[in-house]
């Protein structure tokens, strides 16, 4: 007996960590613990292609995010179902019988960014094949019940002067200089994301009433709305997302294998009494749940104010365990004022510690050389700062 325990010990103190799994103790390998990628798929940033490598790491490897397609074509359609009920005369500042917009771009190797710069110039007809700076055609939108046409008068990635992308600062500046560049041209500004909207609206000389849309229903995009600042946004329900990634790793320490992975608390009540509320999908090519999408105006914008979280998320009485987390950019808006909070909240419930490392949003490193002492952690939930970088992750696994 005493020399099955001394080789026992001996076996710990090489491999490391010991994971529970159904209440009993037994040594798992850093490289088939779980591993959620989340925000940022892991993919080509020129293509667009999902990086299906990192993604079949290990059967407990998933992405968790929202239906970004699906998420361009709501946004698109809460623009053209605001100009349809618009009057013409208001919205066509200077009276040419062009409506001229301005896009932010977030990040043009982002696939997030990439589907909403589709969905948006699809919907008013500009769209001409390709989601990139400056290649767009004319469009047209029913604006009043009048047929007008439509003009991208400029659309620009928001890069700061430190590289980051998505920067709410980059997008004040833009719009200072369009407005300086295009005058009363511009009839509504569109942006990939609420930050760098709200970004657009600190601009000095911003005109007034002129339309402006963004992206991720950010509390205070939501105010905004509100206020009659803003006047539409996307939810891609952040909750949803936040406890899925959750979720999924309190259903693979559990011992939960193959779909019950991915049904089980999400779209099926788990043993806890925990179920996620919102619309989620699984979409297996991909391993990857992603949240469903709603558009949001001055009709409903009560429903999603700050502090509201999903009430079906309770409690789970399992044996606590350690998550290191990366983020790719602390300073980023939504992460920062929507992601992050939610984590917070639903981490404690689902039994769940999170050690969290926030990057600089430029520099892969920043996250990397934080994503240390492996061995320590039950599971690892990823949101890296190029999207190509999966592997970089995985390999301080191995």
């Amino acid at each position: 007996m005493k020399k099955f325990i001394s080789s026992f010990v001996a076996i710990t103190l090489v491999t490391g960590v010991f994971t529970a799994c159904n209440d009993s103790k037994k040594v798992v390998a850093n490289k088939d613990k779980p591993v959620i990628f989340f925000n940022r798929q892991p993919s080509d940033p020129k293509t667009g292609e999902i990086d299906m490598s990192s993604m079949n790491w290990n059967d407990k490897t998933f992405y968790v995010g929202f239906d970004a397609a699906s998420g361009g074509i709501v946004q698109g359609k809460l623009i053209t179902d605001f100009l349809a009920t618009s009057d013409s005369s208001s919205i066509d500042r200077n009276g040419d019988g062009i409506i001229g917009y301005v896009l932010c771009i977030g990040d043009v190797g982002h696939n997030d960014s990439k589907a909403r710069t589709e969905g948006i110039r699809k919907a008013l007809g500009t769209w001409n094949g390709t989601t990139a700076p400056k290649t767009v055609k004319e469009g047209l939108a029913t604006v009043g019940g009048k047929e007008l046409k439509v003009v991208e008068l400029e659309g620009k990635p928001m890069t700061g002067s430190d590289g980051s992308t998505w920067n709410s600062t980059a997008a004040t500046e833009s719009m200072n200089n369009w407005v300086e560049k295009f005058g009363n041209a511009i009839d509504m500004v569109i942006s990939n994301n609420d930050g760098m909207a709200m970004g657009c609206l600190q601009a000095s000389n911003f005109p007034d009433g002129v339309p402006i849309f963004g992206y991720d229903a950010n509390s205070d995009a939501i105010e905004a709305i509100g206020a009659g600042k803003l006047t539409g946004t996307v939810s891609q329900n952040v909750d949803a997302q936040a406890a899925a990634t959750l979720q999924l790793i309190r259903n693979t320490l559990d011992g939960l294998t193959e779909s019950e992975i991915v049904k089980t608390g999400i779209t099926k009540t788990d043993k806890y009494g925990n179920k996620i509320t919102a619309g989620i999908d699984y979409i297996p090519a991909m391993k990857a749940l992603l949240a469903q999408n709603t558009g949001v105006n001055k009709e409903n914008w009560i429903y999603y104010t700050a502090g509201t979280r999903d009430v079906a998320i309770k409690h789970t009485n399992a044996r606590e365990k350690k998550v290191l987390l990366t983020l790719y950019n602390g300073s980023d808006d939504f992460l920062a004022s929507s992601y992050l909070p939610a984590l917070n909240y639903y981490a404690p419930l689902l039994g769940l510690n999170l050690t969290i490392v926030q990057g600089d949003g430029q520099n892969e490193s920043s996250c990397l050389n934080g994503f240390v002492n492996v061995d320590e952690y039950d599971a690892y939930a990823i949101n890296m700062i190029k999207t190509n970088s999966g592997r970089s992750y995985l390999q301080k696994l191995n």
